[in-house]
């Protein structure tokens, strides 16, 4: 039990350790979902893709979750996406 702890607590210094060197590369686009309208913002920092795969992306990468949104609004007023 000692040795599940102590490998716990070295795992989570390391992880820390990466999270603080390692700089936010937050790149967020909205894809759209075949077969319906519904548009969805995605965050490229997530190491999947989205699933399923039958989707486009209808915008490019822009810097923050906010101004991922405010490109889905304006997707949204054009007729693009309808959720």
């Amino acid at each position: 039990m000692l040795r599940m702890t102590a490998l716990c607590t070295a795992s989570a210094i390391a992880l820390s350790a990466i999270a603080t060197v390692s700089p936010a590369q937050a790149a967020f686009h909205v894809i759209k979902w075949s077969g319906s309208e519904i548009c969805q913002v995605w965050d490229e920092s997530v190491p999947t893709k989205p699933f399923p795969s039958n989707y486009t992306a209808v915008s490019k990468h822009v810097g923050s979750f906010d101004a991922a949104l405010a490109v889905k609004g304006g997707l949204m007023k054009r007729g693009v996406c309808k959720f």
